[in-house]
């Protein structure tokens, strides 16, 4: 399944040599039913914790197209739990393909640390950043651990299988994966039924395939989506009918690795091919919630959440728990959020941007030049889905370690329309006291690129007196944690910081995140 050679190329080598259409229909047709002969599932050590999760991975769904499935199972898991959709990245940081998804769902981090960014898996970074399942065997070995997966790569290359005390490994691309997804949810349903495991992973890949050879917005794709739905509900009962049931604290996880197009296919920069979610649903997981800072990294923070684990900061996680929400200010901001004006190429039912800033926060674009594409006139506050919309394979798709809403400055969108003067704007935070303290540190993260005559700096400002810059940006950021620390002279009380940015038609600069403390 290398990208390089797509899921469909390589079933059709593997295959018979039908038609797409009619190997995928007849494949929908069969799901239900079809197994394939294997050896009864293997007997795992008995589970030490009252806490267990499984988390089911679904190769290639598409989460807007399960409202128009019937998806009884996960539309009951999105009533009872917590629902989090977000974009994946694109090239040049990884292809939105199975290798870098699955890389990204089981570590925990994002491609520019796991090193995955096509299905060769060249560059792995597994042994600094390994799937929760081997870092489960590090940290808690008595647990009771299984997985069950028909990509093979999944095994071979130790994406997710590497630390289960069991596993079940098929090989859906040699033998289709109708059958094997059928054997997966039967071996799990039978382990989660009448054995004892603590964490469990079922990989089910057939969605994927339907979606190569037939596309997203065809019947048989929400057919098959309903045909995984029914093997999730198999799973979910299984879990309930355990006799220890009443005493257990079970946590369910479901999440995809990629999108699809609506024609069929994925690895490259669309919205349809970055489409991701994460479905959680468990003890301190709220019902109905939907947010909108969630991230496919943050699977296996979950994973350690529900069992008790607190990761040590040395294991680099990027992901949060799905129960806990983002704080920084422009979280604040979704009901200011509107619709297009003058980014034509961005859905009327998109809303994803603003000019008002949180309370306490101000633009100041008074050196601002006139005209220009109106969202992008001096600072803006932004989402992932909006700004990264308003034009494909600049990079705009990396800003992976922002959440919910970011501020922007886009010259080089601003310059798309008529324009006269520079791109000159300014974000002011409120003022935080800092009397009687030593430092002040000013944490956040930043996407920069760099062009030409363009600047971004950081400045702070002691009890309102004349800015002085503290950073200054030169080369590209493509989404990293910043950390400023600086002493806090005698007699200061308050400190406030700018981000300066200018430009012509250069590229952008992204903050989010911001906190500052002291000490």
């Amino acid at each position: 399944m290398s990208r390089g050679m797509s899921r469909r190329s390589v079933l059709a080598t593997t295959a018979a040599a039908t038609t797409a259409a009619a190997a995928s229909a007849a494949a929908v047709g069969s799901l239900a039913t079809a197994t394939t002969a294997h050896a009864a599932p293997p007997t795992l050590p008995n589970g030490t914790s009252k806490d267990k999760v499984l988390v089911v991975g679904i190769d290639g769904l598409r989460h807007d197209v399960i409202a128009a499935a019937g998806a009884p199972h996960l539309k009951a898991m999105m009533a009872n739990g917590t629902y989090g959709t977000s974009l994946l990245y694109a090239n040049p940081m990884a292809a939105t393909s199975s290798g870098p998804g699955w890389s990204t769902i089981s570590t925990g981090v994002w491609p520019d640390k796991h090193g995955v960014k096509e299905n060769s898996f060249a560059g792995k970074n597994y042994g600094q950043y390994p799937g929760f399942l081997a870092r489960l065997a590090q940290v808690r070995p008595q647990l009771s651990t299984y997985a069950a997966v028909d990509w093979k790569p999944l095994d071979t290359q130790g994406t997710v299988t590497a630390g289960a005390d069991a596993k079940l490994v098929l090989d859906g691309d040699r033998d289709g994966y109708t059958g094997h997804d059928a054997t997966i949810a039967a071996d799990t349903e039978s382990i989660l039924r009448n054995q004892n495991p603590d964490v469990v992973f079922a990989y089910l890949g057939q969605v994927d395939i339907v979606g190569h050879n037939l596309g997203a917005a065809s019947a048989q794709y929400r057919q098959a989506i309903d045909v995984i739905d029914g093997y999730l509900g198999r799973l979910v009962a299984a879990i309930k009918a355990r006799p220890s049931y009443a005493t257990e604290l079970w946590t369910v996880i479901v999440a995809t690795d990629h999108g699809h197009t609506n024609a069929g296919g994925h690895g490259g920069s669309s919205v349809e091919e970055r489409r991701t979610f994460v479905l959680a649903q468990g003890p301190g997981i709220a019902a109905g919630a939907t947010p909108a800072d969630t991230r496919l990294v943050d699977v296996a923070a979950t994973v350690f959440k529900q069992l008790g684990i607190t990761p040590d900061p040395a294991w680099g996680l990027d992901g949060k728990p799905v129960q806990e929400r983002s704080t920084d200010p422009f979280e604040a901001l979704y009901p200011a959020l509107a619709g297009r004006v003058d980014e034509t190429g961005i859905p009327a039912g998109v809303l994803g941007w603003t000019h008002t800033g949180p309370s306490g926060w101000s633009v100041i674009n008074s050196a601002m030049g006139t005209g220009g594409v109106a969202e992008w006139r001096g600072w803006s506050f932004a989402t992932d889905e909006f700004w990264s919309r308003s034009q494909r394979d600049q990079s705009r798709e990396l800003n992976v370690r922002s959440r919910g809403i970011f501020a922007v400055a886009d010259s080089d969108e601003w310059d798309d329309k008529a324009s006269s003067g520079p791109y000159d704007s300014t974000l002011v935070t409120p003022a935080y006291a800092v009397g009687g303290k030593s430092t002040v540190t000013l944490d956040f993260t930043t996407l920069y690129r760099q062009e030409g005559s363009q600047s971004a700096r950081v400045l702070a400002s002691r009890n309102g007196a004349t800015p002085t810059a503290v950073k200054s940006y030169t080369s590209d950021v493509i989404s990293q944690p910043q950390s400023l620390k600086l002493s806090v002279p005698p007699g200061a009380t308050s400190v406030s910081f700018r981000f300066h940015y200018t430009g012509a038609n250069n590229w952008y600069w992204v903050i989010d995140g911001v906190k500052i403390t002291t000490s």
